[in-house]
């Protein structure tokens, strides 16, 4: 059952609205639970990663501290970019079984979640144990190609001590109709140490820590194949209040070093990101189980169990600015994790 729902999380990050490519998805079962989730991890590495990396930038573009009840509210957007080892994959390297194959043998590059939009991946033939062919499916485009974008709202308050708090927060929204909505809540601290030891260090010194946690929510709608049955009076034919849901949870260790030159401060930083995922699936499910006589066959699964995965463990290098004008401030940075690229840029207010 933990092997089924990676099926049908492909199925909710990837569905199309026609019929002929959400049945050929729900064949995968009959492929083997491991086949499906070796091609939910080919698609979707991209997408949680970038979800990763993006959920943990933006915190700070200074090692320096907001003074004691000074505050600062910034609106910030960044574009994970992602490289070209990850916008593709070829599906005869990744382990799937004889039961599951391309159509044609010449045709094995796919999209990933960031990989072309204007076309779907190869035709694939799933075959039963007895080599009887099942059904056969495409693969699926491309949502956002070239990058994952995330955005960022966060209100920073300076405390005692040279530190300072950062919650943050977005509200649930809706990213596009195929992919979903989400929504964020999280909170930062920062100690900028060199002032503990001289405030007329020529420059600022800090380490920071932030955590953010990210929901996921997608409605679905896969229902039976045309013409097929219940496998027996047992299975349910309610198949309403299809949803996947998600818990990402984001982690970043960093220290940084930055100079001001009046109200133009660039810095620099080291970090270590962690991103990890929870998540599960509600509602009923037909799955095609075989025939009878002339007519397909489908049995009902309910409320898959959840899974738990790490995508992301890695360093990462920033490097950017702040411009802090007396009342307005702006912000930019560009990182580097792994082959990812990181971009982010804002505005905010602070007193």
């Amino acid at each position: 059952m933990k092997r089924l729902f990676a099926i049908i999380s492909l199925l909710s990050i990837i569905s199309s609205h026609q019929l002929f490519a959400q049945t050929g998805f729900e064949q995968l079962i009959n492929a083997g639970p491991a086949d499906a989730t070796k091609l939910v991890d080919a698609y979707s590495k991209s997408l949680f990663k970038g979800f990763g990396l993006g959920m943990n930038s933006g915190w700070t573009n200074s090692a320096q501290t907001l003074g004691l009840s000074h505050f600062e509210l910034r609106v910030t957007g960044t574009g994970v970019i992602v490289p070209a080892s990850g916008k593709s994959f070829d599906v005869t390297r990744i382990g799937l079984s004889s039961n599951l194959r391309p159509a044609n043998p010449n045709d094995v590059i796919s999209p990933s979640f960031s990989g072309s939009t204007r076309a779907n991946g190869p035709l694939m033939d799933v075959y039963d144990e007895n080599n009887n062919k099942l059904v056969s499916f495409e693969l699926p485009s491309g949502m956002l190609e070239n990058y994952v974008p995330t955005p960022q709202i966060q209100l920073t308050v300076g405390l005692p001590a040279n530190t300072d708090v950062t919650i943050r927060a977005a509200p649930r929204f809706t990213i596009g109709r195929k992919i979903g909505s989400v929504s964020l809540i999280g909170f930062g601290i920062k100690h900028n140490f060199m002032r503990d030891l001289s405030k007329d260090a020529p420059f600022d010194l800090a380490l920071a820590f932030s955590y953010n946690n990210l929901k996921y929510k997608k409605s679905l709608n896969l229902q039976p194949l045309e013409n097929s049955v219940p496998q027996d009076s047992e299975q349910s034919t309610d198949f309403s209040g299809q949803e996947i849901f998600g818990n990402f949870n984001n982690y970043l260790f960093q220290a940084l070093i930055s100079k001001q030159f009046s109200v133009f401060t660039p810095y620099l930083s080291l970090g270590y990101n962690v991103s990890s995922a929870d998540m599960g699936l509600s509602g009923n499910y037909p799955i095609i189980s075989g025939y009878n006589g002339d007519q397909v066959t489908y049995k009902t699964f309910s409320n898959p169990v959840r899974i738990e995965r790490t995508y992301l463990k890695d360093f990462r290098v920033d490097a950017g600015f702040q411009v802090k004008l007396p009342v307005v401030r702006f912000y930019a940075s560009y990182g580097v994790s792994g082959n990812y690229g990181i971009a982010n840029a804002g505005i905010g207010i602070g007193l």
